[in-house]
């Protein structure tokens, strides 16, 4: 992520000052940057942080050679800094932790080296700390414009037993230019950061109590005689951050910590390339996407008011609980999950017609994509699970409702593909509707496996598949002409399996499109019956089975097609009459 991550300080002396900040080099680091580091001169040892492979060092060259010498910092001056708004010693050359898997640095100084960054970190800390803050002063709060990059503050307190009010004011910001990325990452920083807040804060807070518990400052205060307070401020009274927390590793371990949020709020977050409109398919997947999460946020909420609620478990329910499945006995031989999957599976559609046999495979393609209820008994519930995978493909995803494999008949409306059991019984009216087709899987003959060869080189030969329906399609009916097409390709040996797919995307596409129309024609214009009539046949979908084909693919257009063709007939623009 092309930010940069800093801690800031507000001294009483000096104001706003920047007391450490991490940044990203891409490009190769200046001459001196490769030197030997200060805890020996072989290489590092590989450290592993939060998942991130990284090889950390400290740089220890001298000040002339280092980027971070006094004379070229365009930090300020010594003069101009006490003990409390200084960070690294003099001289010292600051962190520097490398990425393995991305080639990417993650250096580390008190002030960034660029004068240009120096300038855009000063106004973030100035702001950070004066201006842009939130009620109570300590909090998060989001500021920045276009020429200054924008700025995700963190405000917070620091126990300080000689310090007025007894604690010091500091902030954490995360600067970059773009807006909409911080903005995104918003709850990953807040989150990352109020960690690293809340443990400066419990450091500093054990000091801060151990030194009260040996000399209490505030009955000390409240007997000394009133001095004017700038005869106060001296001492050590501007401590520095690693006296307040009694921590000498302090920066080394703020540096792996900004690095990893870094590199982890830069990898959180990816960008994809859409060519063109997103498509339907996408749509109805974004917005099925954005009800599961809705669902399970009201679910942990009605959980969290139920334990609040509710009793408490006794003592040992969570333990049984855990041991409902016992230790004893064999998860291999028991668990389905541990079993690696089976072979019995359909690997395609053209895999799927040769199985089956094509009038069965095209019966069983007519009621699929005529939206009719298909319904498969097995004993292999793989099989079931397989054999809907590879039909669903041949629908847009808005149209697809399935029930994998259940103990009991559903009806048409909940699902229209249905895994049952061999054992359960399916109504007699659902037998004979023209609306569903039944596909019962029998194991097959000794004769008939010997006929067709080796089971092991075969697993679906161990089965008879026998395609039942109250309404057979007839062997010269033409068909929608989405079916007709899609067996064409799959006959065609000179098609592969992944050009097949292709074609299948495709031929959706241009049938969706065809949906599109008729449904802005017919139920957002309200045409009537002789205009819809015209306008199928210029579609190209005039006949019977076309036109109930249209009517239910309709039914899988997304909610936000739909909202966007209402929205834009209610418009003032929509209402005027046509010429």
């Amino acid at each position: 992520m092309n930010a940069i991550v800093a801690l800031c300080h507000f001294c009483e002396l000096h104001g706003p000052r920047t007391l450490f900040c991490t940044e990203v080099l891409h490009a190769p680091l200046p001459q001196g940057a490769g030197s030997g580091d200060g805890a020996g001169r072989g290489e590092p040892a590989d450290e592993e942080e939060g998942g991130i492979q990284m090889s950390s060092r400290i740089r220890a060259h001298s000040p002339a050679e280092g980027a971070s010498a006094e004379s070229s910092s365009p930090g300020p001056k010594k003069s101009d800094m006490c003990e409390g708004c200084r960070s690294l010693a003099a001289g010292h050359p600051g962190y520097i932790s490398h990425d393995k898997e991305t080639s990417i640095k993650y250096v580390s100084h008190q002030h960034p080296n660029h004068p240009q960054l120096f300038s855009i970190v000063r106004q973030a800390c100035v702001r950070s700390l004066s201006c842009e803050v939130c009620p109570g002063r300590e909090g998060p709060i989001f500021f920045g414009d276009e020429q200054h990059g924008f700025v995700f503050s963190h405000t917070f307190f620091i126990k300080d037993s000689l310090a007025r009010g007894f604690q010091r004011w500091y902030s954490i910001i995360a600067i970059m230019m773009d807006r909409i990325y911080l903005i995104n990452s918003w709850p990953f920083l807040l989150g990352k950061i109020r960690g690293i807040i809340d443990e400066l804060q419990g450091k500093a807070l054990k000091v801060f109590e151990a030194e009260q518990f040996g000399c209490p400052q505030r009955a000390q205060r409240m007997n000394t005689a009133f001095t004017p307070f700038l005869h106060q401020r001296n001492g050590n009274a501007a401590r520095s951050l690693t006296s307040l927390t009694n921590d000498d590793s302090l920066w080394a371990c703020l540096h792996t910590s900004f690095a990893w949020l870094l590199k982890a709020c830069g990898s959180r977050l990816t960008e994809k390339l859409l060519e063109g409109a997103p498509t339907e398919d996408t749509l109805v997947q974004m917005e099925q996407l954005a009800e599961l999460e809705e669902e399970s946020e009201s679910w942990d909420n009605s959980e969290a008011e139920e334990e609040e609620k509710g009793p408490a478990l006794p003592e040992g329910a969570e333990g049984r609980e855990l041991t409902k499945c016992p230790a004893e006995s064999s998860l291999l031989s028991d668990c389905g999950a541990w079993q690696p999957r089976k072979l019995s599976v359909f690997k395609s559609l053209r895999h799927m017609r040769q199985v089956l046999g094509a009038p069965s495979f095209r019966t069983l393609a007519w009621h699929v994509l005529m939206g009719n209820q298909v319904i498969w008994k097995s004993r292999d519930s793989d099989l079931v699970h397989s054999a809907f995978e590879v039909l669903r493909t041949m629908l847009p995803v808005g149209c697809v409702r399935v029930i994998p494999y259940s103990s009991q008949y559903e009806e048409a409306y909940r699902c229209n593909f249905l895994g049952l059991s061999p054992h359960v019984q399916i109504p007699p009216h659902v037998l004979a509707s023209e609306f569903a087709v039944v596909v019962e899987v029998h194991t097959a003959t000794r004769s008939s496996l010997h006929a067709v060869g080796c089971e092991s080189e075969q697993p679906l030969s161990k089965y008879e598949f026998v395609v039942t329906s109250g309404s057979p399609v007839a062997a010269d009916r033409v068909g929608p002409t989405i079916l007709n097409k899609m067996e064409a390709a799959l006959t065609n040996q000179n098609l592969s399996v992944d050009v097949v797919d292709q074609c299948l995307v495709c031929l959706k596409e241009e049938w969706m499109n065809k949906v599109k129309v008729l449904f802005k024609f017919t139920k957002v214009d309200s045409r009537p019956k002789e205009d819809t009539q015209k306008l199928l046949s210029i579609l190209g979908a005039s006949e019977e089975d076309n036109v109930k084909l249209l009517k239910f693919w309709m039914t899988g257009l997304s909610k936000t097609y739909k909202s966007h063709l209402m929205s834009t007939v209610r418009s003032p623009t929509a209402l005027e009459p046509r010429n």
